[in-house]
């Protein structure tokens, strides 16, 4: 699992499409979000450019433990059927 951690922003975004592109390349189809510390619209952006690439090798990527305040950008943009989103159990 590739684990994603810090700020999803602008100022990075470039640099977190490069990672998660290795990653996906290495074989890793599934992204851990949960230790996200800041997040912007741009972070939805990165997610569509990982899983266009994903897509393009014939892959589906599942991410885990997003944060609620990407889930909401991700509902606003009308994308939550674009992405495979493991939501947690409650017990």
């Amino acid at each position: 699992m590739y684990k994603v951690t810090g700020e999803l922003c602008h100022d990075n975004a470039p640099a977190a499409v490069t990672a998660g592109l290795s990653a996906i390349a290495s074989g890793q189809l599934a992204f851990d979000l949960s230790d996200l510390s800041k997040i912007d619209s741009s972070a939805v952006a990165v997610m569509i450019e990982w899983q266009r690439h994903a897509l393009q090798r014939g892959a589906q990527l599942q991410f885990e433990g997003v944060p609620g305040s990407l889930l909401s950008l991700i509902s606003l943009y009308g994308l939550s059927e674009q992405f495979q989103v493991a939501v947690p159990e409650r017990h």
